[in-house]
């Protein structure tokens, strides 16, 4: 657009000229008409593409701050509070049935749950004062727990166990059951007939290496003959 414009308005100025030079020479003709303006010209062609510029920085006051290079991780922050249980969800489905296990050896459960014995008092002769009353004719003696040596049962098997004694006497009798030097309790039987039998029994829980006995007090009438046994029982109720 503005190239048509300069090309009119330099066909204008040689009119201008034109008129001038007739009024100054009178003698030449008269010039013709001005010609009709040409169509404007095409545009020229796009120039060579420049070079990239330099990445600008950042400064305080335009945009922001000049960016620095990516610092340190941060210390780990102490952990939060337990949050609160969540609801229970739905159980799932049952699992497969695992492979069988390895037998195991031929007796070792039983073996371990077997506890008892039996044994009765092996001399007619009567107990010594305050002392363990010595049982030594056996009867049944699982793993000989009972040590017919010192009179005392060791446990072999932790768990609920019984014990009881059955006593024929000549004199009065008071016996003491202990568990490692306390007493459990006292059976004693003052009467002063002749030939006569008692008995009791309590049922104790024993840890592993624990020693239960009978000992005597005060009176110990207690009989060994054949014809009149006295008797020293226990056994495991359940183990633990």
């Amino acid at each position: 657009m503005l190239h048509h414009f300069l090309v009119r308005g330099a066909l204008l100025l040689s009119a201008i000229k034109l008129l001038v030079a007739m009024e100054t020479c009178p003698a030449t003709g008269m010039p013709g008409m001005p010609g009709i303006p040409g169509l404007p010209g095409r545009d020229g062609r796009d120039g060579e593409k420049g070079q990239k510029g330099d990445p600008g920085q950042m400064r305080n006051g335009d945009i922001g701050f000049e960016k620095g290079s990516k610092g340190e991780p941060g210390l780990t922050g102490y952990p939060g509070k337990r949050g609160g249980s969540g609801e229970s969800g739905e159980p799932g489905i049952p699992g497969p049935a695992g492979p069988p296990g390895e037998p195991g050896e031929a007796g070792t459960v039983g073996v371990q749950q077997k506890a008892a014995f039996s044994v009765a008092r092996g001399t007619n002769e009567y107990p010594d004062k305050g002392s363990i009353i010595r049982f030594t004719s056996v009867i049944t003696n699982i793993n000989n727990d009972y040590n017919t040596t010192t009179g005392r049962f060791r446990c072999r098997i932790p768990g609920m166990y019984y014990f009881v004694f059955h006593a024929s006497l000549n004199e009065r009798l008071c016996v003491l059951l202990k568990l490692d030097n306390t007493l459990l309790t006292s059976f004693c039987d003052h009467r002063r007939i002749r030939k006569q039998v008692t008995s009791g029994g309590l049922a104790v829980h024993l840890e592993k290496d624990q020693e239960v006995w009978l000992e005597t007090k005060d009176y110990r009438g207690m009989m060994g003959a054949q014809s009149a046994y006295s008797i020293f029982s226990g056994f495991l109720l359940h183990h633990r």
